[in-house]
């Protein structure tokens, strides 16, 4: 057996068929002897298995990136774990998209001007604006509460809103929420921007962060979205999760009130 691996170079599978032996006897006798076994499929050719390979990470890298399918429909497609999919796209420097039905990044974003123009200075309701833009009114909400607009519920409409770099600085500038995001060790990130550009990866968000942040601190599911990455909807989820009573929709919160009393 020594002769034919390390003289005849033939491997632990070719020798097993001439001695009738299985292969973890091969390797047992050899170990023995001395002879180093090289590891698995060390001396089989790779070349053409890499350029399959290659092509493979090239389709799922387009159907990821430019057709936008998820890692399961990918996996279901080339017919290997999603998991596999997911770790031969981060090894390829893919950027990951967040999970779930609407990705941050599919996010529709209404510029911040067109939208203070409309629900502030014009007046007009959410639900005119979004048959205005061709929206609904989830997404004018969303994008007011994003752009620090003071949300109304009703009655006549306010004379100003603050930009939305106003509003983080505001945010970083508060006593106690600089605490806490020190205490837990959450980065700063003071520019404006959509969510996506902000934190390419959301920060990492406890229930205990959150709930110092939306009970303690009197933030907005929208204002925590803006100081860790995470999604508002993940946001509100985790904190009724936590047994957390979620404010009424609407309004101005604590945070803002502070805000606007000259307490911050």
């Amino acid at each position: 057996m020594a002769h034919l691996y390390a003289c005849q170079l033939l491997s632990t599978r070719q020798i097993g068929r001439i001695t009738g032996d299985n292969r973890q006897r091969v390797n047992w006798v050899l170990r023995k002897a001395g002879v180093p076994v090289n590891p698995r499929g060390t001396g089989r050719s790779r070349a053409g298995r890499d350029d399959q390979a290659r092509r493979l990470d090239d389709l799922m890298t387009d159907m990821y990136v430019q057709l936008r399918l998820s890692t399961t429909q990918i996996a279901r497609l080339v017919r290997i774990p999603a998991h596999a999919v997911r770790y031969r796209l981060l090894a390829r420097g893919v950027p990951m998209r967040t999970r779930g039905r609407n990705n941050r990044e599919d996010r529709i974003v209404i510029p911040q001007a067109e939208l203070a123009d409309l629900y502030v200075r014009a007046g007009l309701s959410s639900d005119e604006i979004g048959q205005i833009l061709g929206v609904s009114r989830r997404v004018v909400l969303r994008s007011a509460h994003d752009a620090g607009l003071p949300v109304r519920v009703g009655g006549a409409p306010p004379r100003h809103g603050p930009s939305e770099i106003e509003l983080i600085r505001a945010l970083y500038a508060d006593t106690m929420v600089s605490e806490v995001l020190t205490r837990h060790g959450v980065p700063r990130v003071p520019i404006p921007g959509p969510i996506c550009q902000r934190f390419p990866s959301p920060h990492s968000l406890s229930a205990e962060l959150a709930i110092q942040l939306y009970c303690d601190c009197g933030l907005g599911v929208h204002h925590i979205e803006l100081l860790t990455g995470q999604p508002a909807k993940t946001v509100a989820s985790l904190l009724r999760a936590s047994g957390v009573s979620l404010r009424m929709a609407g309004g101005r919160s604590p945070f803002m009130r502070r805000w606007r009393e000259g307490r911050v």
